[in-house]
């Protein structure tokens, strides 16, 4: 009896929802990481749901014709600096529907978040920053990732005001703690593992950018000993930037932690280039470069290559740079290729519209020139990789991420519905700005955001992504420094 009423309250439900469907796509190639379906089916939406999937037909306010397309779920991006309408607009026309800026983070967690309520056309979240709070404890102001600051240990004064600030922003619903130990040298173990640990206790995830370390894996060996010693969640970010041509036994060794029970991931984007500030601490010893290797740093802001008499000037100016091809294409292709590797763009603000490549085709390249050009990986793949895995990541302390990453009934209609015979990136270093081919629909939280292939721009379904808010400190705690 009980499974007659169950059935019957399926039927009824499955009936109703197909009789007051908001949209739905019709004739796609539906491919699901999670369940593994990959088949042609209808969805059908409502409101910001999923709510059917059928290879019978389904009627609604409005149908997506997506024949010839694959739909799967919308793209997940971890790792995502560009947190504007203009870099919104930009992650949508290549597929994102969820962006997160969990490397570096923010330094006001309340803030950041009411800022884009209401106003993104995708998803959004962020992490607290580990480094901003840090130098808002050295010097009660942030001036970014530059300065002598940076490279100071703290005083036991100055530690507790972090730890405060790095708290209070998981206490208002932070993703995760974003570190920046390249940007850090100043940061003790001791340091870093306190924060690991607090992390732990809000079951955060620790987002790290590691040390640089050009001649042992010493960098990779630290966070895996930090995430081991104290049992936080770690995730290693942009690989292919940081292990270089070494990126094949850096895999290996998280492949060994993860085997030893380490809970450690990683991610990579698609580019043997990276790109970041030129006032940063990583280039301090700039004067060493040799005129070719200095000749090959490009200027975001206008394409310029830099010299030995340009470079000094934008150092003092502050900017984003691109970097030299520090590591071979092969090695690329080795790490989005990999079943360890998400897909992650570490995509940068816009200047003048402008940026990395990466802001504007991370997912699109993945999907055009490694998987059907170069068959370095299959459809489904790449698509786990861009939507399920980075979804798990974050599951322990946002339960609702359960509802990304994944077409089925009750999953978040995020979406996105792309050519695979076509689909592919099109921006270089010098001309960054071209937005991809091949990506025809983009729903978020069931609006439809990329409309055959052009911006609804009125439409600002982005929603947050944030952790349940926890207050458990008595009136009147004091939290740091004033001004905050």
């Amino acid at each position: 009896m009980r499974r007659l009423v169950a059935l019957f309250a399926l039927c009824t439900g499955t009936l109703g929802a197909q009789a007051g469907l908001d949209l739905v796509i019709a004739g796609g190639r539906v491919m699901d990481p999670e369940s593994g379906l990959d088949g042609i089916r209808n969805v059908g939406i409502s409101a910001d749901r999923v709510v059917v999937l059928t290879e019978g037909p389904l009627e609604g306010r409005r149908v997506l014709d997506a024949s010839g397309h694959v739909v799967a779920p919308g793209f997940i991006d971890l790792h995502q600096h560009g947190q504007s309408l203009e870099n919104y607009a930009a992650q949508t026309r290549d597929g994102i529907t969820t962006s997160l800026e969990l490397e570096i983070g923010v330094e006001n967690i309340e803030a950041w978040y009411q800022d884009r309520q209401a106003k993104a056309l995708v998803n959004y979240g962020a992490s607290i920053s580990h480094p901003y709070s840090r130098q808002l404890a050295v010097l009660g102001h942030n001036p970014g990732l530059s300065g002598e600051s940076l490279a100071a240990e703290l005083t036991p004064e100055q530690m507790q005001v972090m730890l405060r600030r790095i708290e209070r922003g998981l206490d208002q619903g932070a993703v995760a703690v974003g570190f920046g130990l390249a940007y850090t040298p100043g940061a003790s173990k001791d340091e870093i593992e306190q924060v690991f640990r607090l992390a732990r206790r809000y079951g955060a995830s620790c987002h790290v950018h590691m040390r640089t370390a050009h001649e042992s894996l010493s960098n990779l060996i630290e966070v895996i000993e930090l995430a081991r010693t104290t049992g936080a969640q770690t995730h290693v970010v942009h690989l292919n930037s940081s292990a270089r041509d070494r990126v094949g036994e850096y895999l290996a060794e998280i492949e060994r932690a993860q085997a030893a029970g380490v809970d450690i991931t990683t991610e990579a984007y698609p580019y043997n280039r990276g790109s970041t500030l030129i006032q940063s601490h990583l280039f301090n010893d700039w004067e060493r470069y040799t005129d070719e290797e200095l000749s090959q740093f490009i200027w975001v802001q206008t394409g310029e290559r830099l010299s030995r008499e340009t470079f000094p000037e934008r150092r003092e100016m502050g900017g984003t740079i691109i970097v030299p091809p520090f590591y071979k294409e092969a090695s690329v292709r080795r790490v989005i290729a990999d079943p360890l590797a998400m897909i992650a763009s570490d995509g940068m603000w816009l200047n003048g519209g402008r940026a990395h490549p990466r802001s504007f085709g991370t997912f699109s390249r993945v999907l055009g020139r490694y998987v059907r050009e170069a068959e370095a990986l299959s459809l489904m793949e790449a698509l786990r990789k861009m939507t399920l895995m980075p979804a798990r990541r974050l599951e322990e302390r946002l339960p609702n991420m359960r509802n990304k990453g994944r077409i089925r009934p009750g999953a978040d209609a995020d979406i996105v519905v792309f050519d695979p015979e076509t689909v592919i990136d099109r921006g270089t270093y010098e001309d960054p700005a071209r937005p991809p081919e091949g990506i025809r629909y983009v729903i978020v939280s069931g609006v439809v955001a990329l409309d055959d292939g052009e911006l609804a721009t009125t439409a600002r379904p982005g929603r947050a992504v944030r952790a349940e808010r926890r207050y458990p400190f008595a009136p009147g705690t004091t939290w740091g420094s004033p001004g905050q």
